[in-house]
């Protein structure tokens, strides 16, 4: 069963998530939260698989939520997943670099929703396909002139064509077609990255693959 917390500010958004997930048989609703710090509250109670995070909460919104969850060395396992009518550059951006496992926005079909949460419980990164190629696009401005690191030098040859098919988009199961490799062992490899890398799970990977220059959205210039 999949735990899921909702945070949103107004009381009709949660009711009609809750009434979504509650249809499904692997997904219950665990706690609701009515702004950022009882969600980052109630997070450090519940322990949720899930949390459904609205960006744009009073007080503490869910982009600082989100950062302190993802902070938070006991809440590990815990996957956030943005919610928002505004798919705008700087809160898709600055979601995924907090750490957040996705970013939807809110006009999402039921299905595309439940979906969703069944993805970021797995630990795979997911975007809403309608801010998809603005994302690549923001990657592309800022990554530009990448900072010099020597962080991936820690990774092997196998390791580093993992990693540039994660930031593809490419799922465990792709990855093992793409390399002829078992799934477990394209789910071990990026584990093994991850862990190299230090980096909380697949979204914070693709950051860091466009800010080192392992991948270079060239096909956007001009």
């Amino acid at each position: 069963m999949i735990e899921v917390l909702l945070a949103d500010d107004q009381r009709l958004v949660r009711a009609g998530f809750r009434s979504i997930l509650e249809d499904e048989d692997d997904l219950t609703v665990v706690g609701e939260a009515g702004d950022g710090a009882a969600a980052v509250a109630a997070c450090r109670q519940l322990r949720p698989d899930v949390v459904l995070m609205d960006i744009r909460m009073p007080d503490v919104d869910g982009l600082e939520a989100a950062r302190r969850i993802t902070a938070d060395s006991r809440l590990a396992e815990v996957r956030v997943v943005i919610l928002t009518t505004f798919d705008l550059d700087d809160y898709i951006y600055g979601a995924l670099r907090a750490g957040v496992t996705g970013f939807l926005v809110k006009d999402t079909e039921p299905e595309e929703l439940v979906q969703a949460v069944r993805v970021a419980a797995r630990g795979d990164a997911l975007i809403s396909p309608s801010v998809t190629r603005r994302l690549i696009a923001e990657f592309a401005r800022r990554a530009k002139v990448p900072e010099a690191s020597t962080r991936l030098n820690a990774l092997t040859e196998r390791e580093r064509e993992v990693m540039e098919l994660v930031a593809a988009g490419l799922s465990n199961d792709e990855i093992a077609g793409r390399l002829v490799l078992s799934p477990a062992t394209a789910k071990t490899h990026v584990s093994r990255i991850m862990s190299k890398l230090d980096v909380r799970d697949r979204s914070q990977l693709v950051v860091l693959a466009y800010e080192s220059g392992m991948v270079s959205p060239g096909w956007l210039a001009g």
